[in-house]
């Protein structure tokens, strides 16, 4: 499969599709949060509070030039709410995005690898483990995924009540499909699935410090892959720091790097 303008525009448009859901979610649940959504330059901005991870831009120019009216608009969103301008730009964009950001005066903050796997004829077993529990989460544990998700990226993003309150978000999502890993019971991990336009952007998994080593996070990979093939999905798309551990596993199971990711930050 070629990586070009058609892959990324079904790749970014899926990962924003489950910021979209989730900033709706909250919307929905506390309007006081002023939580947003607006289809700007031929992508989508997404507001669910100043120091939101959810809080930022996809897919902006992925459909063709953008103007300068546009990105006035693009701003404005964010700036009007109190909120940076953070824009997750693919290098498939339309080079007048990147003329912008040098004339506006945009940085970059940080890097990803936008990874994808074709699901066609997908098969990856789960591995024997006993003890070890994959499932789908019931109406009446959002709260237990939300804390036990957040507890397992404590080291890296302090959990506060608006963390809480985003990330249960997506618990309550139309969108997002929550699993939780389970030890004897004990829960040790959790992830989500997001399904859009026959892609799954499988992002988010977690596993808390003392259960990491037993192959909990290749386990909430295969299932959520194995529930996005049973469900018709063509192509799975995760994004992962790169290098990192993350990577490696997304690689292990199949993934290859579409392309490299760049997030553009204007105070």
């Amino acid at each position: 499969m070629f990586c070009d303008g058609n892959l990324a525009r079904r790749l970014e448009s899926a990962e924003a599709a489950g910021g979209v859901a989730a900033a709706r979610a909250l919307a929905r649940l506390h309007p006081e949060s002023g939580a947003a959504v607006e289809s700007i330059g031929g992508g989508t901005a997404i507001y669910a509070g100043k120091e939101s991870p959810i809080t930022q831009a996809f897919c902006v120019g992925l459909n063709g030039p953008v103007s300068e009216n546009e990105m006035d608009r693009l701003e404005e969103f964010f700036h009007s709410r109190g909120a940076s301008v953070n824009l997750e730009h693919s290098p498939l964009a339309d080079l007048s995005v990147a003329q912008h950001y040098r004339t506006r005066g945009y940085g970059p903050i940080e890097f990803s690898n936008t990874l994808f796997l074709s699901l066609a004829g997908h098969r990856d077993p789960p591995a024997e483990n006993g003890t070890l529990e994959i499932r789908r989460i019931r109406p009446e544990e959002t709260d237990l995924w939300t804390r036990t998700v957040c507890q397992g990226f404590a080291e890296q993003v302090p959990i506060t009540p608006d963390l809480l309150k985003t990330a249960s978000c997506f618990g309550h999502s139309e969108l997002a499909i929550c699993f939780l890993a389970l030890v004897d019971g004990v829960p040790a991990g959790g992830a989500n699935l997001c399904i859009h336009g026959g892609v799954a952007a499988v992002n988010g998994p977690s596993t808390l410090p003392e259960f990491r080593g037993r192959g909990i996070h290749s386990a909430l990979l295969r299932a959520r892959l194995a529930l996005a093939a049973s469900q018709g999905c063509d192509l799975a798309m995760t994004n992962t720091a790169p290098g990192s551990g993350s990577q490696r596993n997304a690689e292990r199971h199949g993934f290859r790097v579409a392309y490299s990711r760049t997030k553009y930050f204007l105070a």
